[in-house]
């Protein structure tokens, strides 16, 4: 009789390895988490209450502006013309792919955004930003930046644990690898720092860079490099309105795909 065949016991090794590394990695044993980007973003994903997605310079710092004037703010990743089709199926206006708004119009520029009128429904396309807000599925997202740190910690108190803080940062031109950028994590310390519960090793670290800069927000910005190119574009403003700490109440939560004002635990205008 032919011996039984069995499988080699290496080849279930890779699964395995899987669930341990995202034992290792998931800061599930922690209140409150903080991870960088797409990978630690999918990494926290399953085990979290509510995400928040920072993205200071701008994606965020935007979102929360227009949403403080009432407007509805809908995320998407590219600026190609599928862009422009999802905005028509959303009766949306587009917002400009690059940050010029001479001719009017709204962009990422948050100063395009200080005079939006209520009730406008905005698509808001960005690579780091909107992307990570469309990879949270039906976990509770928000838009989190240094203007509305503090209304947003409020807010998350509801959740209790489970609370996942994700510094977007950017994209190095060339190779399109992630660049940690310092503001997305003195942003996520802004929030971690407003926060009860316990920290993970890299939320602590998030909130100690957070207290360390926060009487110079407006100068470390500037002289960041993600400030610097802004101000060489001609955004200075930008830069100086996303360093504006706690100048807003208002609360983004991501709701049918689109961000708009939550103004108490649980509630989000319709």
């Amino acid at each position: 009789m032919p011996a039984r065949l069995t499988m080699p016991a290496r080849l279930t090794m890779p699964a395995r390895l899987d669930r341990e590394l995202s034992m290792y990695f998931n800061q599930g044993s922690f209140d409150i988490r903080c991870e960088w980007g797409m990978e630690g973003l999918q990494e926290l994903l399953p085990d979290s209450r509510a995400v928040v997605i920072v993205d200071v310079l701008s994606f965020t710092t935007s979102v929360e502006i227009a949403a403080a004037n009432g407007a509805r703010v809908y995320p998407y990743r590219s600026r190609d013309h599928s862009a422009a089709a999802y905005a028509r199926s959303r009766n949306a206006l587009m917002a400009n792919a690059t940050r010029e708004f001479e001719r009017g119009g709204y962009s990422l520029s948050p100063s395009s955004l200080m005079d939006i009128p209520a009730g406008t429904a905005l698509v808001l396309p960005s690579p780091n930003g909107s992307t990570l807000s469309l990879t949270t599925g039906d976990t509770p997202t928000f838009a989190g930046c240094l203007r509305n740190a503090t209304a947003l910690a409020g807010v998350l108190r509801q959740y209790e644990t489970g609370i996942s803080i994700i510094p977007a940062g950017e994209r190095w031109k060339q190779q399109q690898t992630l660049r940690p950028a310092i503001e997305d994590l003195i942003g996520a310390g802004a929030v971690i720092h407003a926060l009860e519960g316990t920290r993970s090793p890299e939320a602590e670290t998030a909130a100690a860079v957070f207290a360390a800069f926060r009487d110079d927000l407006a100068s470390v910005l500037c002289t960041s490099g993600s400030g610097k190119e802004l101000i060489g574009r001609g955004f200075a403003e930008d830069v100086r309105l996303a360093a504006a700490l706690d100048a807003s109440e208002c609360v983004p939560m991501l709701k049918d795909g689109a961000y708009r004002a939550c103004h108490a635990p649980g509630s989000v205008d319709a």
